[in-house]
């Protein structure tokens, strides 16, 4: 049973019967069907069902010579509404099964950013092709909770959201310089670390650590498309799901200027999310490349 069917309201589904009748039922009625060769006289297919806008469940396996299908995974999606970067994806194949990762060096994270691919049939369109690396694609992130809570916003005035901006864009030019080798940038960054980490440790022992750190994004265990963060609130919606009428969030969040969409199951959130508000919890997150036309 897939840990995150629980974000997009399937938490009471427990039963190995109850969840191949639904696997059945999206391959039969899915919403979105999308096919295509891996090269090896195999065609590989995927099915896709919405149980609320934009969130559902698909469904991915292969075609055989006598046209049957066989299932070879699933899992619950969210499609998100923004694109959250421009900078290039890589992307690499998952050794169990025909599913992907993708990698994104963005400056604004401060590390490689690692998701799951969503759209997989039409990478290996292009990958069949030769068309790949295809440049001058962007990138919608998203992402599901099974916890989180919900915490108070900073204090902020005009002249901090200003200053805040300007060091932002400072840093992003330093760390631009600094991978293309340049030593004086490479020095600024750690001596305004080794400022940040001084600061901190004095300030540390008088005020509690979510009042000095407004936002982050941290690898979290063992499987590496999954974060720990702290996000501001920008957009937040409820929705149910048509088949279980489980309610569930959907919030657009802003992490270090990183802008992507998560869900979480009403009952899996401590707090009531508004925006302006922080969002604090682990989630897995996927992404969807969008190719040019």
């Amino acid at each position: 049973m897939h840990k995150y069917l629980r974000a997009i309201g399937f938490s009471k589904l427990t039963d190995r019967k109850e969840l191949q009748k639904l696997l059945t039922d999206i391959v039969v009625n899915g919403t979105d069907r999308a096919y295509t060769s891996n090269g090896e006289n195999t065609l590989l297919a995927e099915f896709s069902k919405d149980f609320a806008e934009n969130m559902g469940i698909a469904v991915c396996g292969e075609f055989d010579e006598d046209d049957r299908f066989t299932y070879d995974y699933y899992y619950p999606y969210l499609r998100g509404s923004i694109i959250s970067s421009e900078e290039d994806v890589s992307v690499e194949r998952h050794a169990a099964q025909e599913s992907y990762a993708g990698v994104c060096d963005d400056i604004k994270v401060g590390v490689s950013l690692i998701f799951y691919l969503q759209n997989m049939i039409p990478y290996v369109k292009a990958q069949n092709t030769g068309l790949l690396p295809v440049r001058g694609t962007t990138l919608t992130l998203s992402a599901l909770s099974t916890k989180g809570s919900i915490m108070m916003p900073l204090m902020k005035t005009e002249k901090d959201l200003i200053k805040n901006k300007r060091t932002f864009m400072n840093r992003s030019q330093l760390i631009n310089a600094a991978r293309k080798g340049d030593e004086e940038a490479i020095e600024n960054l750690t001596l305004d670390d080794m400022d940040t980490y001084t600061t901190i440790s004095r300030r540390i022992q008088k005020e509690d650590v979510f009042s000095l750190v407004d936002t982050y994004f941290m690898p979290y265990g063992i499987e590496c498309d999954h974060y720990s963060i702290l996000a501001e609130i920008i957009e937040c919606n409820q929705m149910k799901n048509r088949m279980t009428d489980e309610e569930i969030y959907l919030m657009t969040l802003n992490c270090n200027d990183l802008i992507f969409d998560l869900c979480i199951n009403k009952e899996d959130l401590y707090g009531e999310p508004a925006i302006g508000r922080r969002f604090k919890g682990i989630i897995w997150m996927q992404g969807y490349i969008n190719f040019p036309n």
